[in-house]
């Protein structure tokens, strides 16, 4: 589990994940912590109507997910409004506007953390504004394999 999630953190996921289950007519969730925001980021995804609760905690464990799979501070990878993570090494980032921004809404993230969606046909799609060298996240999505 991204060390970045709070013991309250995940509690508030894994309440939203199965209240989105719920939702969607499905059983609670069983698995792991980590196989918990895999699974919300999905279950958000399957939804006609997302619930807002399970949108936030989904959007908010990928990128703590992403924080913690590529650790760094030359990229901000924001997704409002839920929330930003600074990631990938590079130069230090300290005041202002970082050297890279990657800057996407919260069903375009979770597509693209899941695999649902391609990197680069987001972007030449422009549902994703990427600026800055580092700004290329393609190495680092999907976040889970597929039938993870």
């Amino acid at each position: 589990m991204p060390t970045a999630l709070t013991a309250s953190a995940v509690k508030r996921l894994r309440t939203a994940l199965d209240t989105q289950r719920d939702a969607l007519g499905e059983a609670p969730f069983e698995g792991g912590d980590e196989e918990a925001v895999a699974a919300c980021a999905h279950a958000v995804l399957r939804a006609s109507e997302p619930l807002r609760p399970a949108v936030k905690a989904a959007v908010r464990a990928t990128l703590a997910v992403l924080a913690e799979r590529a650790p760094g501070n030359s990229l901000e990878v924001r997704v409002p409004p839920y929330g930003a993570v600074q990631a990938v090494e590079g130069p230090r980032h300290t005041r202002g506007t970082p050297p890279g921004v990657v800057e996407t809404d919260p069903l375009t993230w979770l597509r693209l953390a899941t695999g649902e969606a391609e990197w680069q046909d987001a972007l030449g799609g422009h549902s994703i504004s990427a600026s800055g060298t580092r700004a290329d996240l393609s190495d680092h999505l999907p976040l889970w394999t597929a039938g993870a």
